[in-house]
């Protein structure tokens, strides 16, 4: 996430624990530990309110300081992400599906989640192959360049589509990232196939197929992909799978519809 984008988050009129929330996600997703001047200058607080926030932060162990001075994530982080991990339903429910996947391909599978304009991988099942992935469960990735986030996009109204492409600065990663125009030309493709590919849009040599999977209120939106390198992921490879990723979706939605439903 860009400077700007993180300083603009940091001005919006919120609470005490919004304001919280504003540091520990700037100093998590940062892509080293971060001075105070650092922190400072991109939340444009007063140095003494600033300084109490962090201080807060650090006494509940949510951040700590290295022997720098410099702030970075705390490990009380780590216990609430594999509490959070381990109790997710969603991603119980999703696991044998994913792995009959993972199985069928040989290749890395991913379940991931729409949150913003981020798609943010609750499982990972490592292919098989001698070439693995380098992505992470927690990690978030754009939704606008990956084979996840272009199928969840395909499942949200138009108009709900277009405002958070308002949120979104379109980076290009690879000579293929989409802009908002061609996106959005994309995602209606996307809705009248089924699926998604990334095509070398996030990462060079990477490309994916996804399918989506949704709750019936749009309370969760997400998808399923199969992920490889490209010399051995090719796009009339991934069209093969292609019916079964949407298979294995519409099985987890089926579980989710059952294990998530109404309980009396």
């Amino acid at each position: 996430m860009s400077v700007a984008k993180e300083s603009a988050r940091a001005k919006r009129d919120t609470g005490t624990l919004g304001k919280l929330m504003v540091l520990l996600d700037l100093v998590s997703h940062a892509d080293g530990p971060m001075r105070f001047t650092d922190i400072l200058e991109v939340t444009d607080q007063p140095r003494g309110t600033l300084h109490r926030q962090l201080s807060h932060l650090v006494e509940e162990g949510l951040l700590e300081i290295d022997t720098d001075g410099r702030y970075l994530p705390g490990l009380r982080l780590l216990d609430l992400a594999s509490r959070s991990w381990g109790r997710n339903e969603f991603r119980v429910m999703a696991e044998p599906h994913l792995r009959a996947l993972q199985g069928l391909t040989g290749e890395t599978v991913h379940l991931g989640v729409l949150r913003g304009t981020s798609i943010i991988y609750l499982d990972k099942f490592e292919g098989q192959q001698p070439v693995r992935m380098y992505s992470q469960i927690g990690n978030a990735s754009p939704v606008y360049c990956t084979g996840v986030g272009k199928a969840a996009l395909s499942i949200l109204p138009e108009v709900r589509v277009k405002a958070l492409l308002e949120d979104i600065s379109f980076h290009r990663f690879t000579a293929n990232t989409h802009t908002a125009q061609s996106l959005l030309a994309e995602v209606e493709e996307i809705r009248k196939l089924g699926h998604a590919f990334d095509r070398e849009e996030h990462e060079v040599g990477i490309r994916c197929v996804a399918a989506p999977i949704w709750s019936e209120n749009l309370s969760l939106v997400g998808g399923v992909s199969v992920t490889g390198p490209a010399y051995r992921l090719t796009m009339e490879k991934l069209s093969q799978w292609a019916g079964p990723i949407q298979e294995a979706a519409a099985r987890i939605m089926e579980a989710m519809r059952i294990g998530l439903g109404p309980r009396r």
